[in-house]
C-alpha cells in the first residue's frame, strides 16, 4: 500500500492515542541499502562553550528601505528583501573553524545588510509596508541553484518542486527498494510575517505560495512555483508587481505595537529552512496601543525615521543549534531508526527517513552568537525576547534571581506589569519585559539562565537542559550608568488600555494527535497531527491531514472559542494565522471521560492577546478569538518539526471561493 493510504486506512484508536496497525507493509533485503546510524554533531558543544561570554551580543540593525524618487509621498514604506547565502562568523573565531555557510535576509540595495539572524523592520502605526520577497538562493558568478545546506526529506507532504505543477505540493510516489537520498534540487522558500493580523490572505506566506530562486538551470518539468502562488497571483492586487523568483506583500500595520517577526513558511521544509538562517524581527510601534517615548527604556525612533531601538532597548532572538567540526551547521542526515526497523522506512514502510520528531541543538545561539555578553548599565533595561528555536521549550531565569517585568506577549502590551521569577518561553513565543539593573554593583556578572529541559517539554518535572551549555543563555555584565535613568519604575506603569474580547458566537472542538505503529512504539512518532472529533460530538479525535478538507470555517467577523484537546504526551505551541486570541482557561480531561477537575485561568504573562498558545498534554486549551478578514490561511504547531510532517491546516474566514486549488 502506498503510505498515504496506510495512514488514512490503518487507523485505530487506543485511549485517545492514534495508533497505525502495521500489515500488509512490502519487505525489502536492506543488505544492498544504506542506513545510516544516529547523527552527532562533530563538533560538541561542549567544546564551543568553552570560550562563551568572550563575544559582545550583536544587536540587528534596522533594516534599510527601498526608496527611490518617485517614493516621496508614498502612503506606505517599501523594502526590497532576499534570501542569500553567504559566510558568517558565528563561532568564537578562537576555535580556529572555518566561517559558517548560513542564509539570511538583506536588503538587495544594501549588500552589507545580509545577516544571520536579518536586520530589523521598524514599522509605524497604520502605515503600509511593501516588500518585495526575492528568493536569491543562487550562486551570484553562475546564476545557477544552491542545494539546500540541510538533508530534506523528499518522502514528506511537500512543496515537491520535482513534481511539475500536477505533483507539486504533494506527497510524492516513492519507488524502488531503498529509502530515497536528500533531495538536492532548487529550494523553495516564501515568507510569512508571523503574528501581522488583517493581512490579506495573498500576502500572508501561504506554505503552497512558494517560489524557487529565478537560476539558470531549474531542471526541466520542474515547477517553479507553488500552487497558491499562480491563485493569488491572479488575486492579489499587487499580482503585476510579481516576477519570476520574487512576490510582493504588504502588511497594513492596523494592529497593536508589538513586536512581530518575519520568517520563511514553504510547505514541509520551513525546519530546515528556518535553521539554515532566515528570520527576523519585525517591530510595530505608535497608535492608541503604544506608550509613549521616554516611558519605556530604550528611545524608539520618531515618525519618519528609522534608526532602531534605542541603547536600552534590546531585541534578543534564541535558538539551539549545533555545529561540524569544519563550522557548518548540523542537522541529522537520518531519522536514526535502529538497523533492526530499517524496514519500516519509505518506501517499503510508513516512516520517512530523514525527518526526525523534533530537533535539539547542544548551543544556545543568541543573536547570531553562541553566548555572547552584553554590557548593561546600573538603570532599567527593555529586552523583546523570541524563543527562535525549531522545538525546545526555553524557561529563563536570571541568575542571581531578579525579576523579569514583563510587559508584553505576543501581540502587544498586557493589561498591566507582571513581576515573574521565570518565563516559559514555546517556540514563537514573545515576552516584552524589563530587567531592572540599577541596584547591582559595577563589575557584576550574571548570567541568564534556561531551567527547560533538553526534549519535548511535557509541562510536568523534567531534568533541566545541560547547566554547562544549553543550561546558559548569555551574559550581562553590570557597568556604571552614564546617565540618568527616566523610564518609569515596571510597577508604576500604567499600559495602554485592554479591550477584551466580548461574547462568542461558537464553540470548536479540535484536537492534537500522534501516530505511531502500534507493533513498534519503540520506533517514536511517524507523523503529528491536528484534527476534529467524529462523529461531531464525541470524544473520540479524527486525525485530518494537510490536504484534506476544510474543517475550520469561521464566519467573518465572528467571535469563536476554540477547545483544543492535546491527546499526545508532549506540550505543542499552537499559532493561528490572521487573528490574535486571548487564553480563556486551561482543564485536564480523561480517555474514558470522567467527571473534569475545575479549569485554570490564564498564567502569568497570557493575559493579553496572543497568537501562539501553548497546549499541555491531556488538557484542553481554550482560546477566543475574532474572525475579520475574509480568505485561506493556516493553523499548525510551531515546532517546526511537527508543522513539516502534517501538523498544520488550512483555514478559511468566510465562504470558500469558486476556482480556489483544492485537491
Amino acid at each position: 500500500m502506498k503510505r498515504r493510504e496506510i495512514l488514512k486506512h490503518g487507523l485505530a484508536a487506543t485511549g485517545g492515542l492514534l495508533v497505525l496497525r502495521r500489515g500488509g507493509l512490502a519487505r525489502a533485503s536492506f543488505d544492498a541499502c544504506t542506513v545510516l546510524p544516529p547523527e552527532e554533531p562533530t563538533l560538541p558543544g561542549t567544546v564551543i562553550a568553552h570560550y562563551k561570554y568572550r563575544r559582545p551580543l550583536l544587536v540587528p540593525p534596522v533594516m534599510p528601505k527601498a526608496s527611490r524618487p518617485h517614493d516621496a509621498g508614498a502612503r506606505f514604506d517599501t523594502y526590497e528583501i532576499a534570501v542569500r547565502q553567504f559566510e558568517q562568523q558565528v563561532l568564537p573565531s578562537e576555535l580556529g573553524r572555518p566561517l559558517t555557510k548560513v542564509w539570511g535576509y538583506g536588503s538587495i540595495h544594501h549588500p552589507e545588510t545580509f545577516s544571520y539572524p536579518a536586520f530589523t523592520i521598524e514599522a509605524r502605526y497604520r502605515r503600509p509596508v511593501r516588500v518585495k520577497w526575492i528568493n536569491e538562493l543562487k550562486d551570484p558568478a553562475t546564476g545557477h541553484f544552491l542545494p539546500h545546506l540541510l538533508p530534506v526529506d523528499p518522502t514528506l507532504h511537500w512543496a515537491n518542486p520535482p513534481g511539475g505543477v500536477k505533483g507539486r505540493d504533494s506527497r510524492p510516489t516513492i519507488t524502488g527498494d531503498c529509502p530515497p537520498g536528500p533531495y538536492d534540487g532548487p529550494v523553495p522558500i516564501v515568507t510569512h510575517l508571523h503574528g501581522m493580523v488583517g493581512v490579506a490572505q495573498e500576502s500572508d506566506g501561504y506554505p503552497e505560495a512558494w517560489f524557487l530562486p529565478a537560476a539558470n538551470n531549474i531542471p526541466k518539468g520542474y515547477a517553479e512555483t507553488g500552487t497558491f502562488y499562480d491563485y493569488y497571483q491572479g488575486t492579489s492586487p499587487l499580482g503585476d508587481l510579481w516576477e519570476r523568483g520574487a512576490a510582493v506583500f504588504e502588511y497594513p500595520n492596523d494592529q497593536r505595537a508589538a513586536t512581530l517577526w518575519y520568517h520563511d513558511h514553504a510547505l514541509g521544509i520551513t525546519r530546515l529552512n528556518v535553521y539554515a538562517g532566515p528570520a527576523g524581527f519585525y517591530l510595530l510601534r505608535g497608535g492608541p496601543g503604544d506608550l509613549p517615548p521616554g516611558v519605556l527604556p530604550g528611545s524608539a525612533p520618531p515618525p519618519g525615521h528609522h534608526d532602531g531601538c534605542g541603547p536600552y532597548e534590546i531585541p534578543i532572538v534564541i535558538q539551539d543549534r549545533s555545529f561540524n567540526d569544519d563550522g557548518s551547521l548540523f542537522y541529522p542526515k537520518t531519522r536514526g531508526l535502529p538497523p533492526e526497523l530499517a524496514n519500516l522506512y519509505v518506501p517499503n514502510g510508513p516512516f520517512p527517513p530523514i525527518w526526525v520528531p523534533e530537533f535539539f541543538g547542544d548551543v544556545i545561539v543568541v543573536n547570531g552568537r553562541p553566548w555572547p555578553y552584553l554590557e548593561v548599565e546600573q538603570r532599567r533595561y527593555r529586552f523583546r525576547i523570541l524563543n527562535g528555536s525549531d522545538s525546545r521549550f526555553l524557561i529563563l531565569k536570571m541568575g542571581d534571581g531578579r525579576s523579569f517585568w514583563q510587559i508584553g506577549s505576543d501581540s502587544g502590551f498586557l493589561p498591566r506589569p507582571v513581576e515573574r521569577a521565570t518565563l516559559l518561553l514555546s517556540p514563537a513565543e514573545r515576552a516584552d519585559v524589563i530587567v531592572d539593573f540599577s541596584d547591582v554593583r559595577a563589575g557584576t556578572e550574571i548570567v541568564l539562565l534556561n531551567l527547560g529541559p533538553d526534549a519535548p517539554f511535557n509541562g510536568g518535572p523534567q531534568p533541566p537542559a545541560a547547566p554547562a551549555t544549553t543550561g546558559q543563555v548569555m551574559q550581562f555584565r553590570v557597568v556604571r550608568a552614564t546617565s540618568r535613568d527616566t523610564s518609569t519604575p515596571p510597577d508604576r506603569l500604567r499600559l495602554p488600555r485592554f479591550e477584551p474580547l466580548g461574547d462568542e458566537d461558537a464553540v470548536r472542538r479540535v484536537s492534537l494527535n500522534e501516530l505511531t505503529l502500534a507493533s513498534t512504539p519503540e520506533a517514536g512518532p511517524l507523523a503529528v497531527l491536528l484534527g476534529t472529533f467524529s462523529p461531531p460530538g464525541s470524544d473520540t479525535p479524527k486525525v485530518r491531514f494537510w490536504d484534506d478538507p476544510i474543517t475550520e470555517n469561521p464566519a467573518p467577523g465572528s467571535t469563536e472559542i476554540w477547545e483544543i484537546y492535546n491527546f499526545t504526551m508532549d506540550a505543542h505551541p499552537i499559532h493561528i494565522h490572521e487573528i490574535l486570541f486571548q487564553v480563556v482557561e486551561r482543564q485536564p480531561f480523561a480517555n474514558p471521560p470522567l467527571p473534569p477537575p475545575p479549569p485554570r485561568p490564564p498564567e502569568a504573562g497570557e493575559e493579553g492577546f496572543k497568537d501562539t498558545v501553548v497546549a499541555l498534554p491531556r488538557e484542553i486549551t481554550r482560546i477566543k478569538a475574532k474572525f475579520e478578514k475574509p480568505g485561506r490561511f493556516v493553523w499548525h504547531c510551531h515546532i517546526l518539526e511537527h508543522e513539516d510532517n502534517e501538523m498544520m491546516r488550512p483555514y478559511q474566514i468566510g465562504p470558500i471561493p469558486p476556482g480556489i486549488p483544492t485537491r
